[in-house]
């Protein structure tokens, strides 16, 4: 899913902040914007979630997708 440092209008499902996630900015996950990636362009791990926050990303990725 996506991740933007740039403030969101819509919010839960379509979008989720990322206050407890440890980035260096304020960030917000792009719940209705999935991507795949290649292994090589990940990266080094600049953050991380619980799993209290994994179970809100599921609730809204469910909730989207019906």
């Amino acid at each position: 899913m996506a991740i933007t440092s740039r403030p969101q209008r819509a919010g839960f499902p379509l979008t989720l902040k990322l206050s407890e996630a440890g980035l260096p900015k304020e960030s917000w996950l792009k719940i209705s914007q999935v991507r795949t990636l290649s292994v090589e362009r990940i990266g080094e791990r600049i953050g991380r979630i619980d799993v209290e926050m994994l179970a809100r990303v599921l609730e809204g990725f469910i909730e989207i997708c019906g």
